[in-house]
């Protein structure tokens, strides 16, 4: 049999053999806490699967997938099969299916420390053990016998027997019974990656929806919020629940189908390897949406974001779910878009497109320049491909596309499309036809080319104004170039603003003209605007309207250089910031110059997350694209001005947690490091900054990482901080000490032992890592191309794809790094497609990095 990894023609076969008509799946826990049981190997729990499905051709064969080490009995129709000739570690056999069949699997499972499949935690502050499941998009086969793909879908019964004193929740309503197991409701008919088993100890707060419709109508939905209990003095679940409220209000207002799923429940949970996961009643998230300190208000909007952007998937992936992986942008990119637009619309951080336009779509246009691009509509072979589609085209392009979508077809035409979507395939499956066949109903526009030009073909295109004055001064003619990579000639048309704005009296630089319009082909006029006075600054795909690379003509370049802070509009500047770095990253604005406008403008951004994006990408230019020889004195200057702006900032405010946070990490002199080393101890003070727990190991780390505090120091810091998250920072900073040994010790734990869990492992690359100790980093340039294969062929891809992505030696930065990648490249060509393109995206990184160190030096006179 060929393993784990399903082939999409493997899904079409057994779709079009089998329908499934229910799950029973009893599984036992009770193994979770105490001594593990089973002696050598993995720690274990039973799990017996009951399936009952129909077969269009009796006689046949096919295979249930199970992912176990070992399997007790097999039964198929009554009759027993020998486990031992059925089961090769990740398929049953099954032979000869009758028209109607029933199969029972008693297997042994493993419990996961990868974040995948039965996840066990124990927590290191109280010793308490925490499970919960995470499937997506396979891995629901490590906990029960399935059929794991998505368009088999079926209802669900679970019966699960935990240790005493523990709670279950699953997706339907559950209950305990006299023999102590609970039992669940059985669920609507639902893909297996969305079953979900949450048990444990956990903190549990309860509230609940009540929503009345026109018709007289009255749902009510009871709502929870778990989270571990040492967590729970943190937990705000109060802002949880009114988020859910409002959120579960607004989809009742547009999408005209009522919340399907019974219960609302909603958990945090410890190691988890995503944000966060739509099972339909009970949705799971990463623990670290509970803050622990003071945090800005980007991160309460971030995760309510998050929050929303997982309820909309249970209507968006739950209640209609694509047919296989290559439509996962049904879901992704709808619950993405829909995540934002409801945050908007129906809760305090009225500034959402402001975030999307700086930070999410900035994840997009690296993912789409890349040689791994590929259209939203995807295509998608088996389930290693899959898991790398979890990308910036799937969510945030898609939700770019439909941002531009709507300003297509109009609001409610596309809302209307989605109604009749949700009511015409309720509890099925579809593809893109189907979506495009209800939009081409309510808008009445022909959706084939926006689809072929937008959906279906990859790449990003860039729009350029050209503007030609009279003898008066005022506007002649002003067009919108487009052009597109040579690799991706595709041009799009695009539904754009194009702003015009000049200085005041008083300096600020504001709109004083628009024009929206239809943008196609390689050059475009916008006749609205000729004779329109002359502008300081011309802002195409202004309001954010439509997804591409935004360039300006060398006067508007000229002026944001002098007065981009004046910008009064929040969003203007988050995409005059955006497009600048766009620049950068293409090698057409020096490093160094843009680090010079976040020195000059950065004080004056008012907008917290676009202010956080812009430290994340001055540390970017220096890191990547800033000559080697300008590094130290570009780090001088940002140390000289984060510092500047922590202590101009508003005592107490987030602008000044941010400052500070930024300051710590690009800390680089004596001085720098006393003040942190005193911050710490208490022998310096900023006014109004609050070192709390979070704050300190963000001051501890890069101390640790400079040599100026040592193993000491940090298991000192760790004995303030034993929790599950102090065990992270600990691990990170020991990576991150400045030694040999120290290294070397990483690297064993990371490539010779499969000992640590996703979350110490994502932990300690981070400290490895560390772009400003390349001379320790240089001696594992060579090994990472040793043993990638074998990383890849003995972990799991979960934990292969964080080793292999962070333990690229991109800190090298040289051609010499460049060349040994491209070589792997050139003698791998038929080493698994998932793994050639994580190497292959991080080799282009490189490269793009070296064009844009040659830009810097360009600027300076120097060599790169």
């Amino acid at each position: 049999m060929p393993g784990e990894n399903l082939s999409r023609d493997e899904a079409r076969v057994r779709a079009g053999l089998l329908s499934v008509d229910g799950y029973e799946v009893d599984l036992d826990l009770r193994s979770a806490v105490g001594e593990a049981p089973d002696g050598p190997g993995p720690r274990t729990f039973r799990s017996v699967t009951t399936i009952r499905f129909r077969s269009s051709e009796p006689g046949a064969a096919t295979f249930a997938d199970l992912i176990a080490p070992s399997v007790t009995a097999v039964t198929l129709n009554g009759r027993a099969l020998d486990p031992a000739t059925v089961f090769d570690g990740s398929r049953v056999a099954l032979e000869d299916l009758c028209a109607e069949n029933v199969l029972v699997v008693d297997a042994r499972c493993a419990y996961s420390r990868s974040g995948e499949g039965m996840h066990r935690f124990v927590d290191p502050e109280d010793g308490e053990v925490y499970l919960y499941t995470q499937y997506e998009p396979a891995d629901a086969r490590r906990v029960f016998t399935n059929f794991e793909q998505p368009d088999l879908k079926a209802p669900y019964r679970f019966r699960v027997t935990a240790p005493e004193g523990w709670r279950v929740w699953s997706n339907g309503e559950g209950t305990l019974g006299d023999d102590g197991a609970w039992s669940f409701a059985e669920t609507k008919p639902i893909s297996t990656y969305i079953t979900t088993v949450l048990a444990g100890p956990y903190h549990h707060v309860t509230d609940s929806y009540r929503r009345t419709f026109d018709d007289g109508t009255v749902l009510e939905i009871p709502l929870g919020a778990m989270c571990r209990k040492g967590l729970a003095r943190h937990f705000d679940a109060d802002d949880v629940f009114l988020l859910t409220k409002q959120g579960l209000d607004f989809f009742h207002d547009h999408f005209d189908y009522p919340y399907p799923f019974g219960k609302y429940d909603q958990a945090f949970v410890p190691e988890y390897n995503l944000g966060a996961m739509e099972n339909p009643g009970l949705v799971t998230f990463r623990e670290e949406y509970i803050f622990r300190g003071k945090v800005t208000q980007a991160s309460y909007e971030h995760r309510a974001n998050v929050i929303l952007h997982e309820m909309a998937h249970m209507w968006f992936g739950d209640l209609v779910t694509m047919t296989w992986w290559d439509d996962l942008w049904l879901k992704e990119s709808f619950a993405e878009f829909m995540g934002t637009f409801s945050l908007v619309e129906a809760t305090r951080f009225r500034h959402g497109w402001i975030t999307f336009a700086n930070n999410r779509k900035a994840w997009a246009y690296r993912a789409d320049q890349l040689p791994s691009t590929h259209p939203i509509t995807a295509d998608i072979r088996d389930l290693e491909d899959a898991k790398l589609n979890f990308d910036g085209i799937t969510y945030a392009k898609g939700a770019s596309v439909l941002k531009q979508l709507v300003a297509y077809v109009g609001r409610d035409a596309f809302l209307e499309g989605a109604r009749r979507y949700f009511k015409r395939h309720a509890y099925g499956n579809t593809s893109l036809g189907d979506l495009l066949a209800v939009l081409e109903e309510t808008s009445g526009r022909d959706m084939t080319g926006w689809s072929r030009s937008w959906l279906e073909t990859a790449g990003v295109n860039s729009l350029t104004p050209e503007a030609a004055y009279g003898a008066d001064g005022r506007i002649a003619e002003l067009a919108v170039l487009q052009d597109a990579a040579p690799s991706h000639p595709e041009l799009r048309p695009h539904r754009v603003a194009v702003g015009l704005y000049h200085r005041t009296p008083d300096g600020d630089l504001v709109r004083y003209a628009r024009a929206e319009t239809d943008v196609a082909g390689p050059r475009t006029v916008i006749t609205e605007l000729a004779g329109a006075e002359k502008p300081d600054l011309i802002l195409v795909n202004d309001e954010d309207l439509t997804y591409c690379k935004t360039r300006f003509d060398a006067a508007s370049l000229d002026t944001l250089r002098t007065h981009l802070g004046s910008l009064t509009d929040p969003l203007a500047r988050a995409l005059c910031w955006s497009a600048l770095w766009s620049l950068t990253r293409d090698a057409l604005m020096p490093a160094r110059d843009f680090i010079g406008l976040v020195l000059t403008h950065g004080g004056r951004e008012t907008d917290i997350g676009v202010l956080q994006m812009l430290h994340t990408w001055a540390r970017g230019a220096l890191t990547l694209y800033a000559v080697p020889a300008w590094r130290e004195e570009g780090g001088r200057l940002l140390a000289e001005g984060a510092l500047r702006e922590l202590r101009t900032a508003e005592p107490g405010g987030q602008h000044q947690l941010t400052w500070a946070r930024f300051f710590a990490a690009v800390a680089t002199t004596d001085a720098d490091f006393q003040l942190l080393q005193g911050l710490l101890d208490g022998t310096a003070k900023v006014d109004g900054l609050d070192v709390d727990q979070e704050l300190r190991w963000g001051f501890l780390e890069p101390l640790t990482a400079h040599g100026r505090a040592d193993e000491a120091a940090v298991a000192a810091e760790l004995a303030h901080d034993d929790t599950a998250s102090g065990k992270r920072h600990e691990v990170r900073c020991l990576a991150a000490r400045p030694s040999a040994a120290v290294k070397a010790q990483a690297w064993v734990s990371l490539v010779e032992s499969d000992t640590l869990s996703n979350a110490l492992v994502e932990a300690t690359i981070a400290g490895f890592a560390r772009s400003d100790q390349r001379e320790l980093l240089a001696p594992y340039a060579e090994k990472y191309f040793e043993v990638i294969e074998r990383v890849w062929a003995e972990r799991s891809i979960q934990i292969a794809m964080h080793v292999v992505r962070g333990l690229f030696p991109a800190a090298q930065g040289d051609r010499s790094t460049l060349e040994a990648a491209e070589a792997w490249l050139a003698s791998h060509e038929e080493v698994a497609p998932a793994l050639r393109r994580l190497v292959l995206e991080a080799t282009d990184d490189l490269a793009r990095s070296l064009r844009g160190q040659e830009c810097d030096a360009a600027a300076a006179g120097t060599r790169a």
